[in-house]
């Protein structure tokens, strides 16, 4: 596929000008302040995040996320309703648990919202003995339904601090819940497969299990198991978030043509984007996808530093 027939290729991302936020990227999108762990949680977590969005008063921002794992999510502020597997779910203060989604998760939000969370590596549901992750796709689960201390974890951020200080909040609480709850440790394969779908999501199973030296169906159970699907489910996927980051420009331009070229042709880029996104390449870049672009900005910026396409604490090539 080349430059000139790529969805998007000429177009700005449409942005929402009612709301507001400290982070942003070039064009004006809200972005989340976001980091990797401290050395000791590398295991265990993918990125912590602070997102802090100001509106108009009983202003309603419809949106959705995409994610490909598992994520503590604490809602601070702001009226939320996700349309999940289970029916639409409703929040306001709350510590809830999403699994990873199959395709696009319809979210809304009315008011000013102030959301922070961590994403939880693979295999760390399994090693926390948690709920398994298959039964969590496309779902959530409150703090309180896991029995889980929901309200130690939403009193965590004090409104006078600073994002990095929630975070590090954060950084200490995933330490007791390791500390408390661990029978294991996240699986190192699930690692590697986290780090080849980052790296060229196109790759065969088959190849990988010749890699990792590991029979393909042993290979296809831990995928499974700690993915919540089937491995090329998730590559398929994986290569997805990649142009939806790209369409919406928090991406590393240098290699849009390559995230291009994991498509045959601009109808299978049509045709499987909009069954994951619910919408064309064309009317994601056209709609404003708040929601979705802050997701969609964390995880590039955790895939370019694992691929070391991009050092941590780094300018990032939207920013």
């Amino acid at each position: 596929m080349t430059r000139s027939n790529r969805p998007g290729a000429e177009r700005s991302p449409g942005v929402n000008r009612a709301i507001a936020s400290p982070n942003a990227t070039r064009d004006g999108q809200p972005i989340a302040y976001s980091r990797a762990p401290a050395a000791d949680l590398e295991r265990w977590v993918g990125r912590f995040y602070v997102t802090v969005v100001d509106t108009p008063p009983d202003h309603r921002l419809d949106c959705g996320l995409l994610s490909d794992f598992a994520c503590i999510r604490i809602q601070l502020r702001g009226h939320w309703q996700a349309t999940t597997a289970d029916g639409d779910k409703t929040a306001d203060n709350a510590a809830m648990l999403f699994g990873p989604h199959s395709r696009r998760m319809p979210i809304s939000v009315t008011g000013s919202f102030t959301s922070v969370g961590v994403f939880l590596r693979p295999g760390v549901c399994h090693a926390l003995n948690g709920p398994k992750l298959g039964d969590l796709v496309d779902r959530l689960e409150t703090f309180t339904d896991l029995g889980l201390p929901e309200q130690r974890w939403l009193d965590l951020c004090h409104p006078d601090d600073s994002p990095e200080d929630w975070v590090r909040a954060m950084e200490h609480e995933m330490r007791s819940l390791i500390a408390d709850r661990a029978v294991r440790e996240p699986d190192p394969i699930s690692a590697r497969f986290e780090a080849a779908a980052f790296t060229d999501p196109t790759v065969s199973i088959a190849r990988l299990a010749e890699e990792f030296d590991i029979d393909q169906r042993r290979l296809e159970r831990i995928i499974r198991r700690d993915f919540g699907m089937a491995p090329k489910q998730v590559l398929r996927r994986a290569r997805a978030l990649d142009m939806a980051s790209h369409l919406r420009g928090v991406a590393d331009q240098a290699e849009a043509e390559a995230i291009a070229l994991r498509y045959y042709d601009q109808s299978h880029l049509i045709r499987e984007f909009t069954e994951l996104f619910g919408m064309s390449p064309r009317q994601f870049v056209e709609r404003p996808q708040p929601l979705m672009t802050i997701g969609l900005e964390s995880r590039q910026t955790r895939r370019l530093e694992t691929i070391r396409r991009l050092e941590p604490g780094e300018v990032k090539p939207w920013e």
